[in-house]
This record gives C-alpha cells, sequence and structure tokens, in this order.
C-alpha cells in the first residue's frame, strides 16, 4: 500500500471488507480524484496497492486533531461507522462523522443508532433517502464517461467480440440470480427473439455456487426453445473490458426485482445505449422514461416484451435514445461530478 501521512490527512476512507463489492469499487474510483482536490486517505483492507493508505497503527497514534482542526471520516458500512465512533470517543480525535446509504430498506434499530450518532448522512437515492430518519442529502453515484463512451466502430468492436456485427444485441448484465431478474430477462427474450428475426440477446455474468442451479435451468430453457445461437451466455469479463460489451448493443436491459442503486443502466447510457429498466433502485432517476429507454414494473415478463419490441421495431427510436442517453449520462451523472460533490461536503463539515 501506497502509506499516507495521518497528520496531514483531512478525510479517511474506511474500507472494512475483504471481499470486493460495490462499496469498495466506489471507494476505489472515487479517492484518486478526490485526492486532487483535498488530502484524503483510504484505511482497512482490499484496496490497491495504489490507494494512499492509513494503517491501524497510524489510526491510532496520529494526531488528535487534523490540519484542519477536525478531519472527516466517510463511512459506507455498519462497522465503519462504529469505527469511526471508536476513534471519535475512545481514543479522543477530533473526527466529523460521515455516513452514506445506498440501501433502500428500513434499518434495523441498530443501525438506526449509529446513523444517528452521525454529523452528516447522505443517501445514493431519493428513494434510499425516504428510509432514513435523519435528513439526508442526495449524491448520486457516477461513472468515468471516458471509459464508458459510444465506440468507433460498432461492427469491428462485434467482430472483435466474437458477436453478430448485424444483429440488433440487447444485453444485459451483471450477477445471474433470481434477485437481479435474469430468469424475467431470459422468459421475455425468448419471446422477443421469436418474434425479432435479426436480434441476439446476452446474458453475461457469473452465477455463484448457491445460483448455478438456477443459472442452469435458464440455460436448458432456452436450449429446449431452440435459440442456444441467439440468447448467448458468454463468460464474465474482467471490470476493466466490461464497457467495451455495453459499446457493443443496441438495447441494454436491468431486470432487477431489487437494486439498492444500480450502475448498469448509466453504463449503458454512457455508451451509448438505452436502457429498460425496472423501477427499483435507483433507476427511475437514471433513465428518463420514453427519452433514453423505458421504465417497467419488476418481475413483469409481458411488459419486458413489449418495452423492448416497441424500441426495437420503431424507426428511429433506438438512434433517438441512445443520443439522449449519452447527454444525460455526461450532463448529470460523471463520476467527477459525484467526486466533486463529496469533497464540496467534505469542506463544509471541516469548516464548522
Amino acid at each position: 500500500m501506497t502509506q499516507a501521512d495521518a497528520n496531514a490527512t483531512d478525510v479517511i476512507a474506511p474500507n472494512f471488507k475483504r471481499r470486493l463489492s460495490g462499496v469498495t469499487s466506489t471507494i476505489v474510483r472515487l479517492v484518486p480524484l478526490q485526492r486532487e482536490k483535498i488530502a484524503i486517505a483510504t484505511t482497512g483492507s482490499g484496496l490497491p496497492p495504489e490507494m494512499p493508505h492509513l494503517s491501524a497503527a497510524q489510526l491510532v497514534f496520529m494526531r488528535r486533531n487534523g490540519p484542519s482542526g477536525v478531519r472527516v471520516w466517510h463511512a459506507r458500512r455498519n462497522l465503519e461507522m462504529l469505527g469511526g465512533l471508536a476513534l471519535k470517543y475512545l481514543l479522543g480525535k477530533q473526527l466529523k462523522l460521515l455516513f452514506t446509504s445506498a440501501s433502500q430498506r428500513h434499518h434495523s434499530g441498530y443501525t438506526k443508532w449509529l446513523i444517528g450518532r452521525m454529523d452528516r448522512v447522505i443517501a445514493t437515492s431519493a428513494k434510499g433517502a425516504a428510509y432514513l430518519e435523519n435528513p439526508a442529502q442526495v449524491v448520486h453515484h457516477g461513472i468515468d464517461t471516458e471509459d464508458f463512451a459510444p465506440p468507433a466502430d460498432k461492427a469491428a468492436l462485434r467482430r472483435e467480440l466474437g458477436l453478430p456485427e448485424e444483429a440488433l444485441l440487447i444485453g444485459c448484465y451483471g450477477r445471474i440470480r433470481a434477485q437481479k431478474g435474469t430468469d424475467v430477462f431470459v422468459d421475455a427474450m425468448l419471446e422477443v427473439l421469436k418474434a425479432q428475426p435479426n436480434a441476439v440477446a446476452l446474458v453475461m455474468g457469473r452465477a455463484t455456487e448457491k445460483f448455478v442451479a438456477f443459472e442452469t435451468e435458464l440455460k436448458t430453457k432456452v436450449e429446449e426453445a431452440d435459440l442456444s445461437d441467439r440468447l448467448l451466455f458468454p463468460p464474465e469479463v474482467p471490470v476493466w473490458e466490461v464497457g467495451r460489451w455495453y459499446q457493443a448493443l443496441d438495447l441494454y436491459v436491468a431486470p432487477q426485482r431489487w437494486e439498492g442503486f444500480g450502475l448498469t443502466p448509466l453504463e449503458a447510457m454512457s455508451c451509448g445505449v438505452p436502457a429498460v429498466a425496472t423501477r427499483v433502485g435507483a433507476f427511475e432517476e437514471l433513465v428518463a422514461d420514453g427519452e433514453t429507454g423505458a421504465l417497467i414494473d419488476p418481475g413483469d415478463v409481458g411488459q419486458m416484451v413489449e418495452a423492448v419490441t416497441s424500441a426495437l421495431s420503431t424507426k428511429g427510436q433506438l438512434a433517438q435514445w441512445s443520443t439522449n442517453a449519452r447527454r444525460r449520462a455526461q450532463d448529470h451523472f460523471t463520476l467527477q461530478k459525484e467526486a466533486d460533490t463529496l469533497t464540496a461536503i467534505y469542506r463544509e463539515m471541516l469548516d464548522h
């Protein structure tokens, strides 16, 4: 790890989870951008070696006051809120405690108690903010719109990825499980592909051990419908290659039954790919219904079939939505905007 100077650090972003998660990815994306404008360092495990980092010993022995008098401790999990409270009240560190909530559910009594001890609270969506008893500022997640951008040559990209050049490509990416609605997508695509001979669908992601039988059942259903050559299950690719698979698409579908936030429609939109998404997570705040794609109810195969069929068959629809989608991502949901908004909040907290 790249060791940071604890006594020169204004903001600490803890990551108290070893396994890769959405929260970890958020920290890894944001901190390098924030580092350009404020003295921020990470602490904890499961982070890349190039991240500015503070060890547990550095936390314990750092000066009580930060360079600005206080430091901001930006927690994103219960354990991290608890860690901030321990540093502040047991070790006497001058900390302002900030918590970001990405979930959309009623919190346990313990979590409510922890949140109640925070100096400030952020929610990643308006829906999520509605579940909080404390006032919360909404700060949407953003993405790198340069990494996720329309391709220079879509046909050449498809050739490189081994995908049909002339087909209408419909994609669904992410974990393969019922919560993610993968079965709804497959059921809908079986109908869409029969009616749209030029369409090909992709389900790309990983089924954890618990959901391998679920994935096998879906593949069997596709085989029995004699559509294995048009409803494809390519293997999961590394995170840094996913952008190319979005770029290859004509339409993206986010079929989740439940979601905390959900970046996939935004990643697609940034690549100029319209999205059909369910009304869960932050999707209603990301997708402009009728402008950058369509919104449907979760778990409804019929609505999905209708929305996808309409998008594919209405002349000029995909092209117009594509232009609008890219513009919306650039105007409202850049990673830089998220980083700058959070940095402005840190400064407010440091100044008061």
